[in-house]
């Protein structure tokens, strides 16, 4: 049995000594492509081209008995890592007369990110920092562009200690709410403004498949250019008025962040003992523990930030506080039934999106539990 195992497992080697070479093969020929689109200011992420590639894959892979969620799992792992290595061969440059590219707060991670990109893409960057104000004007005199990626509770402030801009200049900020970041970017400046919101970490390998919100403040003409230039980098662009963008930040960023910290501060209370949680744990149990945990490797002001940027998140959390307790009150009470008709009803209300998350979290499920290495 032994030899017949060591036979089998020579070729497996071999055969995966052959898949990394192809793999190799692959990369060269993705840098490849990424050169040829940053020369004609092609976006990284062509979502047709993908959909109609994963299609043949899947169907190649069919008829030869191989599972086709298997090749579409490792395609789409290669084409993250190839989305990542494109960017590195830098961005076609959408507006060449710009002028210089002034980044409020390009020495953070956020900024640092865009400054990054920006220059990328062969714009002149320049970096203000807070220690830099008494050369604001002189900075900010020729600019071209200005964004603003400072903390939440700073981006009014720096926005209204500004000097005047260029009438052309786009005055542009990065803020996580919408609603006051434009409004006082109007105020301050009679050119054109866009609000952004990109939906992400600084962590990002890529901006491919990621989305950015923008919201319109003044000039769309005039902005169009750095959508464009958004889009190259392989971003997706949610258009979302600014008071709209706000009531859903309410739900997507506020009440899920402090749920989570909730959930946090509750097994830290409870004394609970993590590794052995882990153990023990569904696959589905150590994803949730390991976005609960994400929480807690970050900047603990960021988030105070976020949950903290508006009246109407302390609103909606206390609207599920309530909810919590009654339906606690609902199970303390032994009523089933209730809780099964809750449940329907939910489930009504969630329509065919409840299928639709179903399937995708399989493949998370699968990944989280892939990602598990037992030495027991």
């Amino acid at each position: 049995m032994v030899d017949e195992l060591k036979v089998l497992r020579d070729q497996i080697d071999e055969v995966d000594q052959q898949l990394v070479e192809l793999f190799a093969k692959r990369l060269k020929l993705v840098a490849g492509v990424g050169e040829v689109k940053s020369r004609h200011g092609l976006p990284i992420y062509a979502p047709d081209r993908e959909a109609a590639m994963l299609a043949r894959r899947r169907a190649e892979a069919q008829a030869q008995g191989v599972p086709p969620d298997l090749i579409e799992d490792v395609l789409r792992r290669f084409m993250r890592e190839s989305y990542a290595s494109e960017k590195d061969t830098g961005f076609k440059c959408v507006n060449p007369t710009l002028g210089k590219a002034v980044v409020i707060g390009g020495g953070g991670q956020l900024g640092g990110l865009f400054a990054h990109l920006l220059t990328l893409s062969g714009y002149q960057v320049v970096v203000l920092e807070k220690d830099d104000w008494s050369r604001a004007d002189t900075l900010l005199a020729d600019a071209g562009l200005v964004m603003i990626a400072v903390p939440i509770d700073q981006t009014v402030a720096v926005i209204e200690r500004l000097p005047t801009l260029p009438a052309d200049c786009l005055l542009v900020d990065l803020t996580s709410v919408k609603s006051e970041p434009v409004a006082a970017m109007l105020k301050a400046h009679t050119g054109p403004v866009l609000g952004l919101h990109p939906m992400f970490g600084p962590d990002v390998s890529s901006l491919a498949k990621q989305v950015i919100i923008h919201c319109d403040g003044r000039g769309a003409e005039q902005y169009e250019w750095l959508l464009a230039q958004i889009r190259i980098w392989g971003a997706r662009l949610q258009p979302v008025p600014a008071e709209e963008h706000d009531e859903a930040m309410s739900l997507v960023q506020a009440l899920r962040h402090f749920t989570s910290f909730a959930y946090g501060a509750h097994l830290c209370a409870e004394g609970a003992d993590l590794a052995k949680l882990l153990r023990l744990s569904s696959p589905i149990y150590r994803l949730e523990l390991a976005m609960v945990g994400r929480l807690f490797a970050q900047d603990p002001a960021l988030y105070a930030d976020i949950i903290l940027s508006s009246p109407r998140n302390l609103a909606m959390i206390r609207r599920y506080h309530r909810r919590f307790g009654e339906l606690l009150d609902q199970l303390e009470s032994g009523e089933r039934a209730a809780f099964v008709r809750q449940f329907e009803s939910v489930s009504e209300f969630f329509g065919d999106y409840a299928d639709t998350f179903l399937k995708e979290s399989r493949l998370l499920l699968a990944q989280a539990n892939d990602s598990r290495h037992h030495t027991d």
